[in-house]
């Protein structure tokens, strides 16, 4: 009876957002035949589809996923390694922290798009820039939540580290590093999304590819169903990228779940 329940539970995980998409398709669908816009402005269901397969018959919209993909995986793959590592000396070095803490805060406290323009102006614009801004988005999340990971290691278990002799290097690797797990992956999963919203922004501001240029070339052209193509295709990236570091989290710290 348990092993059945839990199978209908599962189902219906899979089930409930299923009918809340369909009806959302539903009510998109209706609102249109109420024809209170004009369909260039607000395309229904079905133009959005046609435009969507026309893009991908004609080879469209792949290069532009490819760019945009490639940016964000790429500024994640600099900019969490980046704040974790950052995050790690100023968890165990107050004087450190006092010194940079102003300079990260100051940064961090500006929207990344006040500033991108500067780094497409200083790097270029090409696929640097966008990476750059993309492994910004990541950094901070991950430098402040290592920062709390590390610091929320409970005393009780550095005096045990510290009874038995440990080394700091010791003491990091088999306790802090592996306690901070849980926190390091929940600002992973957002940064994975910040790292795309980080090369879009770059792409609206100066790029020839990209799904924030598509978007942007879109709108220029009118062409709203191309727009609303991107930005589903943009979700569904996002989506697919929450997912493999929830995979990929469910993987590494079983022990979690054994506790």
């Amino acid at each position: 009876p348990l092993a059945r329940f839990g199978t209908e539970d599962q189902k219906m995980r899979w089930l409930v957002p299923l009918l809340a998409l369909f009806g959302f398709f539903l009510l998109w669908e209706g609102f249109v035949r109420l024809e209170l816009y004009p369909a260039f402005i607000l395309p229904g269901p079905g133009a959005v589809t046609e435009r969507f397969a026309q893009v991908v018959a004609d080879g469209t919209l792949w290069p532009h996923i490819a760019t945009t993909v490639t940016q964000m995986l790429l500024g994640l793959a600099i900019g969490a390694p980046l704040g974790v590592t950052m995050g790690v000396l100023l968890a165990k070095n107050r004087t450190l922290e006092t010194i940079v803490s102003p300079i990260i805060l100051a940064v961090q406290s500006t929207p990344v798009v006040a500033y991108a323009p500067l780094l497409i102006i200083w790097f270029g614009s090409g696929i640097t820039s966008k990476i750059i801004i993309a492994a910004l988005t990541v950094f901070f999340p991950m430098l402040m939540n290592t920062m709390v990971g590390i610091r929320n290691v409970p005393q009780s278990r550095r005096d045990l580290m510290r009874l038995f002799n440990a080394t700091p290097w010791q003491t990091f690797w088999k306790l802090e590093f592996p306690a901070s797990l849980p926190v390091l992956f929940a600002a992973l999963r957002v940064s994975v999304t910040l790292a795309i919203i980080g090369s879009i922004i770059g792409e609206f501001i100066s790029a020839s590819s990209g799904l924030g240029y598509l978007i942007k070339l879109a709108r220029d052209r009118y062409d709203t169903p191309l727009v609303l193509v991107a930005v589903v295709v943009l979700a569904v990236l996002a989506r697919l990228a929450y997912w493999a570091v929830t995979v990929i989290e469910r993987k590494v710290i079983r022990w979690q779940r054994t506790e």
